[in-house]
């Protein structure tokens, strides 16, 4: 009988990784370990592990994950530029005297953090040290306090840009496709990033929706636990709404209107979300407001231009008019690139630069070892059999294809109380996914329903890197069992997320279907 050596595989990474080895450095070392095993064995050809240069280069050159560190820099720099103090002290300003309103401007701040950052801990972070001590001198319950900011902070894994999304994007590009090529079918289809976040767009609000309703209701029929801020009665003025909301506002139709309106890809986007934020960070670093302004504006009209113009160049249909015009395209770029001269100065001068670029290589470095190691882990996992037995176990589960998604949800939020999202999305993902769509799941509706799984991932004890976050940012006097009780309902309200969106597929298809 030969041995299972690809369930072995598997639970021995898990075990690794419970222990607190190093994750990169578990899967390859996993992967190699268990091919050597294989070969000792005769379950496993080691002439496989050719394929091995070709599938990372194909990682390191994927045009879709150079996305992943501009989108990290746009969130740490406006991170570091304080923008999420403003927005928090301006929203609770505008909502704190009403019954649980302190708790509905975080989470609307988290959403709109979400959409213009897509970082988790710097969310939880800023919120867990900013609003979670006014809530509680407002006289907050300390668990519904610590609830809604780990909650809310998580809201930048579902709604885009999100770093989550982009990687769940490819993975299910390439299952899509080998799901298709096990079909026999020849004209392939494929997923984008685009795709992806039209498809998570109203789920995401959707749950923003739902926190609301919870919170209002809560602080109705339980008055002490969400009580009025009475030392936020004073409403701020119309400037100061302005200054703190405006920016992020554009800056979120900017990267998420140029992706989900075909103007730009993601990667594109990504790189004019970081300029935006740099433009942002120094403007709040005191530089030049009428430089600034012009120079966002110089480089919106000319990245339109770039567009154009290469067209009609190429239909040569030139005219004067053109040449004029190739005048004015040079001194908006003067004028941008003088912007971008004047807030990178300024960045650097108020110490925001240079720790949001160490910050940026951090992340980025611990995603691709992961993404990369991954595929390591895959191949060697494949070689010994292990997609021949997710299919055929997956093929037996009662139910048919929904007792097998039902299960594949299931240990999807059960690995979630342990490992992180890029480990299940680089490592389990591959392998249960084509034999879900093979069954007949919509790829678009099965992204989404992963992506509110793993985004619970976020909240779920003990391992849920939100509650780490705001463990560490919260004040003494709330205890890890606080926050393991205040964030028990907003679980629950994960679950059904993710109940209505399993009934009702048309939130997550609709506008994917609209736009491409």
């Amino acid at each position: 009988m030969t041995l299972p050596l690809d369930l072995l595989m598997f639970a021995a990474l898990i075990g690794c990784i419970l222990m607190g080895f190093p994750v990169s450095f578990s899967i390859s070392g996993i992967a190699i370990i268990f091919a050597f095993l294989g070969w000792l064995t005769g379950t496993m050809d080691i002439s496989l592990l050719g394929a091995l240069g070709q599938r990372v280069f194909g990682v390191l050159t994927n045009s879709v994950l150079i996305a992943i560190p501009l989108f990290v820099f746009m969130g740490v720099v406006l991170e570091k530029s304080r923008i999420a103090e403003e927005l928090l002290e301006t929203m609770g300003q505008l909502f704190g005297g009403l019954r649980g309103g302190l708790g509905l401007s975080v989470v609307i701040v988290g959403a709109m953090l979400a959409a213009s950052t897509g970082i988790v801990g710097a969310t939880v972070i800023a919120m867990g040290l900013i609003a979670l001590p006014t809530m509680l001198r407002s006289g907050y319950n300390p668990r519904l306090a610590s609830g809604i900011v780990c909650t809310s902070g998580t809201l930048g894994q579902i709604i885009p840009p999100s770093t989550l999304l982009i990687i769940l994007s490819d993975v299910m590009s390439n299952s899509f496709q080998q799901a298709q090529y096990a079909q026999g079918k020849f004209n392939i289809e494929t997923i984008s990033v685009g795709q992806i976040f039209a498809g998570a767009l109203l789920p995401g609000f959707m749950l923003v929706s739902i926190y609301i309703i919870y919170i209002l209701l809560r602080a109705w029929f339980i008055p002490t636990d969400a009580p009025a801020a009475t030392d936020l009665m004073e409403k701020p003025s119309r400037e100061a709404i302005f200054t703190a909301v405006v920016p992020p506002i554009l800056l979120i139709i900017a990267v998420l209107g140029a992706i989900l309106g075909g103007v730009a890809t993601p990667t594109e986007a990504a790189s004019v979300g970081a300029m935006g934020a740099l433009l942002m960070a120094g403007h709040r670093s005191g530089g030049s407001v009428k430089l600034i302004l012009f120079g966002a504006a110089a480089l919106f009209f000319l990245g339109i231009a770039a567009g154009i113009a290469p067209v009609r160049f190429q239909r040569n249909d030139l005219e004067i008019t053109d040449f004029l015009l190739g005048g004015v395209y040079i001194i908006l770029a003067i004028i941008g690139v003088a912007a971008i001269i004047v807030s990178l100065s300024r960045a650097w001068r108020s110490g925001i630069l240079l720790p949001a670029m160490t910050q940026t290589m951090t992340v980025t470095s611990m995603i691709f070892a992961t993404i990369v190691t991954a595929s390591i882990f895959s191949l060697v996992f494949i070689g010994l059999g292990g997609e021949e037995r997710v299919e055929e176990f997956l093929g037996l589960m009662p139910g048919g294809p929904q007792g097998a998604l039902l299960f594949c949800m299931v240990l999807i939020f059960v690995l979630g109380f342990f490992l992180d999202f890029v480990e299940i999305t680089v490592i389990l993902l591959p392998l249960i996914i084509p034999p879900l769509i093979l069954m007949g799941h919509d790829p678009y509706w099965l992204a989404i329903l992963v992506a509110i799984n793993l985004q619970t991932s976020f909240l779920t004890p003990p391992f849920g890197f939100s509650l780490f976050y705001l463990r560490g940012a919260a004040p003494k006097e709330i205890t890890t069992g606080m926050i393991y009780a205040g964030v028990a309902p907003f679980i629950g309200l994960q679950l059904l997320g993710m109940m209505i969106i399993w009934f009702v597929p048309s939130i997550a298809n609709w506008l994917p279907t609209v736009l491409y």
